[in-house]
């Protein structure tokens, strides 16, 4: 019989306290208190275990307490934790961009401190570069919170309530199970992608206005959406065609998650500017945007940060840079989602709730329905509450998708035993 959690004592004191300070707009799905993490498992505050396949929403694809990155970021303590790197140099930074630039093509990199911040300096430097005031995103897109990159978000319509907004105009994004033309794909053509130049930049937007199209090569917080491989061909010649920047959100999916250390190497096709942040930290606060030099040219003062090239942050995120290409965790990630998919798949066929399964290396996606395939949003958030209970930590997507993005690191034996706990959850809720 399978121990279930409970929210202990001590977890109930810090949850209580809380909420007298912390601002309510945090989203917290169930009570966890976190304590310390080893690899791919999580205590709490009163000694319960979790299998965690959700990573930090990503993050930690290193695993919890990777040795590499603590004796890194040790070293760099014991010399100093901060520079001010907008105003002086400093070697650590340099050589953390150094190694982004040869892992990615890219000559340019500026540093921040989140995903968010990297959106935001990636639209500042499309804006500036093209002299154009608009973007196209699209629908079920999740790029950040701050105003600028709240912009491009419309994965939920609580994120837009009650905010000012920059120009930006929505497009269909590949989302094949549910094909807003009620199309099949590859008979389409990319209906979708075509909607662009079909529609928007006709009825909605001048080509002379707009700057960029910014896409997620996998749209992760919408879904874990995996479009067919010509749909980012597509934008990239309808960007090429009308002189439009492409901005790729490699936020979530980068850092080896997919395989490749950009998911947008999946797909053949190259931006002209990258967000990357979460994995590449290594657990630390860190965002990159990069570019090439001809359009990362803005002049001395044209954007800065206090913060952002931290010398704890870049040693970090330099030694889980070189921890995953070393320990070949891209490699890894495609036998470990391949292993996930076809469970995944195996269940699809017991329990009809689930609709879907789709997902690239260990970024995966399960898709809940009920019989109608309407989303199954209460059955989803259930189940992974249960799955909580029997000690093992998920995350939602979309409207009723649960998200499979465990460490990297993550070993077999311990898929084998979230699986148990998984299909416990589904078969509860089942009953």
């Amino acid at each position: 019989m399978r121990t279930m959690r409970t929210t202990g004592p001590k977890s109930r004191d810090i949850i209580g306290r809380d909420n007298k300070v912390i601002s309510p707009s945090l989203t917290r799905l169930y009570d966890l208190v976190v304590d310390h993490a080893e690899g791919s498992i999580i205590f709490d505050v009163d000694g319960n275990r979790y299998i965690d396949f959700a990573a930090g929403v990503a993050v930690m694809n290193t695993g919890y307490r990777c040795k590499e990155v603590i004796d890194a970021v040790k070293e760099q303590a014991e010399r100093t934790f901060h520079c001010e790197f907008s105003d002086f140099y400093a070697e650590m930074p340099l050589r953390l961009a150094e190694k982004l630039c040869g892992l990615t093509g890219y000559e340019k990199v500026f540093l921040s401190n989140s995903g968010a911040e990297a959106v935001e300096a990636a639209m500042k430097l499309a804006f500036w570069h093209t002299r154009r005031n608009s973007m196209i995103a699209f629908y079920h897109a999740f790029h950040g919170r701050t105003l600028g990159a709240l912009s491009l978000t419309s994965s939920k319509i609580r994120h837009k309530e009650h905010f000012p907004s920059l120009r930006v105009v929505h497009s269909y994004y590949a989302y094949c199970y549910r094909c807003p033309f009620n199309l099949e794909c590859p008979q389409c053509g990319i209906a979708c992608a075509k909607e662009i130049e079909r529609t928007i930049l006709k009825r909605e937007l001048s080509p002379e206005d707009t700057a960029a199209i910014v896409v997620e090569p996998i749209q992760g917080e919408g879904g874990v959406i995996v479009p067919p491989p010509e749909f980012h061909k597509e934008i990239r010649r309808i960007c090429d065609e009308n002189s439009v920047l492409l901005i790729a959100d490699e936020i979530q999916s980068g850092g080896f998650r997919t395989g490749k250390f950009m998911a947008m190497e999946n797909f053949n096709v190259k931006a002209d500017i990258v967000c990357m942040a979460k994995s590449i930290g290594g657990g630390m606060p860190l965002g990159a945007t990069l570019s090439t030099g001809k359009i990362m040219s803005w002049p001395s003062g044209a954007h800065g940060n206090t913060f952002g090239g931290n010398l704890l942050a870049s040693a970090s995120g330099l030694a889980a840079l070189e921890f995953m290409e070393s320990n070949k965790l891209g490699d890894q990630a495609v036998d470990k989602g391949a292993y996930i998919i076809k469970r995944l798949n195996e269940l699809k066929d017991q329990y009809r709730i689930i609709g879907d399964v789709r997902g690239m290396g260990l970024l995966i996606g399960v898709e809940l329905v009920e019989e109608n395939k309407d989303p199954a949003v209460e059955k989803r958030d259930l189940i992974i509450k249960k799955a909580f209970e029997g000690g093992l930590i998920m995350l939602p997507a979309g409207d009723s998708v649960i998200r499979f993005v465990p460490p990297l690191v993550i070993s077999k034996e311990e898929i084998d035993c979230g699986f148990e706990i998984f299909e416990d959850a589904l078969k509860a809720v089942g009953k």
